[in-house]
């Protein structure tokens, strides 16, 4: 299913597709993340008891924002991008504390969009020090930490086939029937088709599924009759931020866990196309969330971080061209500025989704599988317990979530998130168990597997 580059030479990565296919393959990642994109808003947006008008004027700011900072990931610009296949969208992991600040009486809005902006900055800086802890990822935390996000992740997809969580209709036979439907076609084209055509077999399957789901009259498109055409999406809509010192901590907080998830994520990018990330790259793109958290609270958005979902569509269609992500980007920023076309995406039913998310959740874990087949089990058996008490690590958010409600309110942006639980299990115990690799050492190893993939490459077309 892998696109190959007409010219040797040039890296699957940096491969420019044909215009059509960029436009396609765009659309298919946007739909991937749509859904998750706009969540974040919806959430805050509900919790505050804002009019309608301004939770949509936030879910366009949204998808401005989240086109803006995956342009600046995929393309670079100057230190900034790490220019891989990567779509940023808001992270799930600000929501708590957004939703604690918005709804303080003596605090608001602006307060939210202050602190994400001061902890952008702050994570504009810091982003060369997170950027460091590439030694302490080697395959055994890598693979640790991608297995984790995908099975983290597949609550989403389940609760998304059965119509999304909150439904009054949860569960319902129909929304099951539909998921299983897009799941199974997306099977058979990947078993029965070649080409393009497997490539969006994602998008194929979820386009299926909306025309069936709309033939049996379960697609709402009331907010596309009443939604303007063009929507400008100007800085400080809301007015001037405000600088809360608490919640500038908080939000800072945020970012550093955001820049945990980051690194694994970014690690399992570069794995699934075979580029491996350096620690120079990291710092580019962990940069790219600061500013894309920075810009965001600029434009009436939010915390910015590489989507996950996104990485599963890389796996399931074996695209890494960057710039299908740049063109996802470009859509992003269109459906921010034309409301009207975004409201059309919205109207994709969550169980239509749900149906691909399995696949795609279930292929990051599959990833992160295959990763941990590269480490020594056998003579080193101190990797089991690594990889053993880690996982259970992560899954404690996933399956109790009430797990730690007990502790401080503070810690919830540390302890909800099972990434950085079980990224933080695996970094000690490999400590513990296996030591540290030096810095240097860690980035000789990603340029030797980046010149052996070359060579197979090459060795390849010779063949």
């Amino acid at each position: 299913m892998a696109s190959s580059s007409v010219n040797p030479s040039v890296h699957p990565c940096d491969e420019r597709l044909p215009a059509g296919q960029l436009l396609t393959l765009g659309i298919q990642h946007v739909l991937v993340m749509y859904a998750g994109a706009v969540a974040v808003p919806l959430i805050l947006g509900a919790a505050m008891g804002l009019p309608k008008d301004q939770v949509a004027f936030l879910i366009s700011a949204d998808l401005f924002s989240c086109g803006v900072a995956t342009l600046i990931q995929t393309l670079g610009l100057w230190i900034f991008g790490i220019r891989l296949p990567v779509i940023m969208g808001c992270t799930f992991a600000a929501v708590g504390p957004m939703v604690a600040i918005g709804t303080n009486p003596s605090l608001g809005i602006l307060d939210v969009f202050g602190a994400t902006i001061a902890a952008g900055v702050i994570g504009i800086f810091l982003a060369p020090m997170i950027g460091k802890l590439l030694r302490f990822f080697p395959p055994v935390v890598v693979g640790t930490v991608i297995a984790v996000i995908g099975l983290s992740l597949m609550g989403v997809g389940i609760n998304w086939a059965a119509g999304g969580v909150g439904n009054p209709e949860y569960g319902n036979p129909v929304f099951l029937l539909l998921s299983l439907v897009v799941l199974s076609l997306i099977l058979l084209i990947n078993k029965f088709a070649r080409g393009f055509i497997a490539n969006i077999s994602v998008l194929l399957g979820i386009v299926a599924g909306f025309v069936i789901a709309a033939m049996l009259g379960r697609v709402n498109m009331d907010g596309v009759a009443h939604a303007p055409w063009v929507g400008i999406v100007l800085p400080f809509h809301f007015g001037m931020p405000h600088f809360d010192a608490l919640s500038v901590a908080t939000m800072v907080i945020v970012m550093f866990v955001t820049f945990i998830e980051s690194t694994g994520m970014f690690l399992a990018v570069g794995d699934l196309v075979e580029r491996p990330v350096d620690q120079k790259a990291l710092v580019r793109g962990l940069r790219v969330d600061g500013l894309g958290t920075l810009i965001g609270g600029i434009f009436n958005s939010f915390p910015h971080t590489s989507f996950s979902q996104n990485v599963g569509l890389i796996g399931v269609t074996g695209v890494k061209s960057r710039f299908v992500c740049a063109t996802g980007g470009v859509i992003l920023v269109v459906l921010g500025l034309f409301p009207k076309m975004a409201q059309v995406v919205a109207s994709v039913p969550p169980f239509v989704l749900g149906g691909a998310g399995i696949v795609m959740f279930g292929m990051v874990a599959a990833n992160g599988i295959k990763t941990l087949s590269r480490v020594d089990f056998s003579k080193n058996q101190h990797n089991l317990f690594i990889v053993a008490v880690s996982v259970g690590m992560g899954m404690v958010p996933v399956v109790a979530p009430k797990f730690f409600t007990q502790l401080p309110h503070a810690l919830e942006p540390i302890l909800h998130s099972g990434i950085l639980l079980a990224s933080v299990s695996a970094v000690v115990l490999n400590i513990v168990f296996n030591g540290v690799r030096k810095e240097r050492d860690a980035r000789r190893d990603a340029r030797e597997a980046a010149h052996e993939f070359e060579g197979a490459v090459h060795a390849g077309d010779a063949r």
